[in-house]
């Protein structure tokens, strides 16, 4: 038997280790049990910041989003401190084209009435969105910027989170198979798992689309799929360098395995200001995400399969279609990855966030297509909740019981 003395985190991706850490920073012994640090959502990710992008209506959802983009800033310089690794936050603003006018009237309403604040987004006609961003489709006629919205790496933000948990000396047990959750009247007695049982003081379900496989929670998963391309290595090929030497965008030596492991070689400041894509472009049914070193990530589909895996051609044409349609250049530049994911989804696409039914378990799972940006007002509100008793109103609006009837 482990005996732990405060909060067993069950589940490692940027939610779970989100909470350890800000857990651990207030003197919290925290333990974080993960299957498989690889198949965390968040390597999966666009890593987009997106409230207002998405047109989420006014609700409590919203404010959610809000309250944690307005974090992010501190939160990921915070991360950066104590690491010294970057997160890849970028507040490059998020740009909305539009394929015919009406897509201007259905926006009005909504936008004015988030936050009582102004401009929260500017509405670009045809002249200036392609002013603005050129080399978008002639087919676009105007657009939605949102330039409080953004972008970080959700991949170096994941590899950050988890030095952040090993430096603050949080205990990370990788390769740890959860089996089950043992429970007794109204609290959580163990977690039976592949390296033995567990006991602590108080426990966190933040097992993503899993979750349901260890508590009856209504989270299932969606199947994302999604591709990167890179900037072609003429367009960043910048003048001889003060040395004398070319710098390119990738180093001759890099194998594939390597260019498609986690990210690629940084720009120079000359080559960054080449770039194509200097704002994520969100359109029907496609986002195109461009990163400071040249790649460019394409998502994402939504598909209710399961835990299904692989790539499907059909799935990438699909996407491949909408992102050349919006940004025509892209037919030329060159596939450098595919991949997929799986999003927590609930009934009502909203995250299940505080109590359950057992006095000593927390909730945080279900975040569905935002995860990365929810993760440190999840992390912080439950703190609160774990450490203090502290309920924020807002979080009323996530607890699980709004599902007792379904």
């Amino acid at each position: 038997m482990n005996l732990l003395s405060d909060i067993l985190i069950i589940g490692g991706g940027i939610v779970g280790l989100s909470l350890a850490i800000e857990l651990k920073l207030r003197g919290a012994n925290v333990t974080v049990l993960t299957r498989d640090f690889q198949q965390a959502a968040a390597h999966a990710a666009a890593g987009m910041l997106a409230p207002q992008a998405e047109q989420l209506p006014p609700s409590p959802m919203l404010d959610l989003c809000l309250r944690s983009r307005a974090l992010y800033p501190d939160w990921t310089s915070k991360l950066e401190q104590i690491t010294g690794t970057p997160t890849g936050f970028w507040p490059c603003g998020i740009l909305s084209p539009a394929y015919d006018i009406q897509s201007r009237a259905s926006n009005i309403s909504s936008e004015q009435k988030v936050s009582g604040k102004f401009p929260v987004s500017i509405w670009l006609d045809k002249e200036a969105i392609h002013q603005h961003q050129p080399g978008l489709s002639s087919e676009v006629v105007g657009g939605w910027w949102y330039p409080e919205d953004g972008q970080v790496d959700n991949r170096a933000l994941a590899i950050t989170l988890w030095a952040a948990a090993q430096q603050l000396g949080i205990n990370i047990c990788e390769g740890v198979n959860v089996e089950e959750i043992q429970t007794q009247n109204k609290q959580v007695i163990g977690v039976k798992t592949s390296a033995g049982d567990w006991q602590a003081q108080q426990y966190v379900l933040a097992t993503g689309a899993w979750s349901n496989q260890l508590l009856s929670v209504p989270v299932y998963p969606k199947k994302g799929q999604m591709l990167s391309v890179r900037v072609p290595l003429p367009s960043l090929e910048s003048p001889l360098s003060p040395e004398g030497k070319e710098c390119f965008f990738l180093s001759p030596s890099l194998t594939t395995e390597k260019v498609s492991s986690f990210s690629s070689l940084p720009l120079t400041v000359g080559q960054e200001r080449r770039l194509p894509l200097k704002q994520v472009l969100f359109g029907s049914e496609i986002y195109i995400v461009p990163r400071r070193d040249g790649r460019i990530i394409i998502g994402a589909s939504s598909e209710d399969v399961g835990f299904a895996p692989y790539n499907t051609t059909g799935g990438i044409q699909a996407l491949l279609a909408r992102a050349i349609r919006l940004y025509p250049e892209l037919q030329h530049f060159p596939i450098q990855e595919l991949w997929w994911g799986f999003r927590p989804t609930t009934p009502d696409e909203l995250p299940i966030l505080g109590g359950s039914a057992y006095d000593n378990l927390t909730l945080a799972t279900g975040h569905y297509r935002n995860g990365i940006l929810l993760a440190p007002i999840t992390a912080f509100l439950i703190a609160d909740v774990i450490l203090e008793q502290k309920h924020d109103p807002l979080l009323n609006h996530f607890h699980y019981s709004r599902f007792s009837n379904t």
